[in-house]
């Protein structure tokens, strides 16, 4: 699918006013996702470099900022001087939502506490994304998303066990305090229509990593278990496990009763499913390397092509390692638009990840490209908005305030 001149659906959102403050991905990632679904998003940067995330990707192909920074209009202005904080809490007062990743207190030292914009704007939500929170001992401290997901627990069991921790390819940290931060405003949004009231949204990296931890804490504090790093297993879930082939790797997930039954099956070997070793959950996850070695003996025969072809016909969770190559040509990306190709000024035809989750009645939307530069609209925004004049405009650039 191609967006060409931006998409005509709304999104459930539409008519929500968006101030997006700060940089990188915490913060921009939680309006990303509030774009997608309509919200107009107007993006506050700096006058001279803009969002750090411009620069961000492979070598002259900042790819990060295309993602982040779709759906939004680009300002400008100098928050580190008294015009530039006028020109945003004017903005503030205007809109429904403000999302801000700055260093706890730095709002505040702007002449931007949320006690004031509140007070101009009373039925302003604030999202505040940080590393630690907006409370406690560490609060002030600098937090980056791999420092989340180092105190949160996620970088300590990911990796290979003989290894130092590992970290995921991506962001994830920032990815999740972005996602919860979403949450929490919608919810916000909604506490709002009862009340007439907004509040403050306080996402912290660590919290959004321990958040998807599962039991960890609980295995601990109740079972003296501490989980550790496994490389590529779940210890005591298998089957589950990634297995060699001719040309290549293949998941399969046949960790349940009547799966691993029909796994057994399909591999001539239906004597496993009752041998008490492998006949139960528990028993698996017992004997959970043995079992590994014998599937892997099995699938070095095969192709991927051939086993995901096998499993897929005997209902079995399974499936081959994806690049992006893959992504491009695969069937099920293309049923579902998981991709979509945005007709792009600088880039021609530029393939992203669509709007997710997908809504039935008022799906969201990529109606328009990233800012191609910082402050882009600052006329459109800054002359309808506020009503300043082309000549406010002009003294305001010529004095480095936008």
């Amino acid at each position: 699918m191609s967006v060409t001149g931006g998409s005509k659906l709304q999104g459930p959102l539409h008519g929500l006013t968006v101030i997006e403050m700060g940089q990188l991905i915490a913060g921009p990632f939680c309006g990303q996702l509030l774009g997608d679904f309509g919200a107009d998003v107007i993006k506050v940067e700096s006058p001279d470099k803009g969002d750090a995330l411009r620069q961000w990707g492979q070598p002259g192909y900042p790819m990060f900022w295309e993602i982040l920074g779709r759906n939004k209009r680009s300002v400008t202005a100098n928050l580190r001087v008294e015009e530039g904080q006028a020109l945003a809490r004017q903005l503030i007062a205007k809109a429904d939502i403000l999302i801000e990743n700055f260093r706890p207190g730095t709002l505040e030292k702007w002449g931007m506490s949320p006690e004031l914009l509140m007070a101009e704007n009373p039925g302003l939500i604030i999202v505040r994304v940080s590393g630690y929170g907006q409370t406690g001992p560490y609060s002030g401290r600098a937090g980056f998303g791999g420092i989340g997901e180092a105190m949160g627990g996620w970088r300590s069991i990911v990796g290979e066990p003989d290894r130092p921790p590992s970290r995921m390819g991506v962001s994830i940290g920032d990815s999740l305090a972005a996602t919860f931060a979403c949450l929490g405003a919608l919810a916000a949004l909604e506490a709002r229509h009862q009340t007439g009231k907004g509040q403050i949204v306080d996402s912290s990296l660590y919290e959004a990593v321990l958040h998807v931890m599962e039991s960890l804490v609980p295995d601990y504090a109740i079972a003296n278990f501490i989980r550790t790093r496994s490389g590529s297993i779940l210890p005591g879930v298998a089957p589950s496990n990634v297995y060699p082939c001719k040309d290549g790797a293949f998941l399969i997930a046949a960790n349940q009763d009547t799966v691993f039954t029909r796994l057994c099956e399909v591999m001539d070997r239906p004597h496993l499913a009752t041998d008490e070793r492998y006949a139960t959950h528990t028993a698996r996850g017992k004997h959970q390397r043995e079992l590994d070695d014998i599937i892997a003996e099995w699938t070095r025969d095969y192709t991927v092509e051939a086993l995901e072809a096998l499993m897929a016909e005997a209902g079995i969770p399974a499936g081959r390692m994806f690049n992006p190559e893959d992504m491009l040509a695969d069937a099920q990306f293309k049923a579902r638009e998981s991709l979509i190709e945005i007709d792009h000024p600088k880039w021609g035809k530029l393939p992203m990840q669509n709007v997710f989750p997908k809504l039935s009645g008022t799906p969201g939307s990529i109606r328009r490209v990233a800012p191609q530069s910082p402050g882009v609209d600052n006329q459109e925004v800054y002359t309808k908005r506020l009503g300043l004049s082309e000549a406010d405009l002009a003294t305001l650039e010529q004095n480095g305030i936008i």
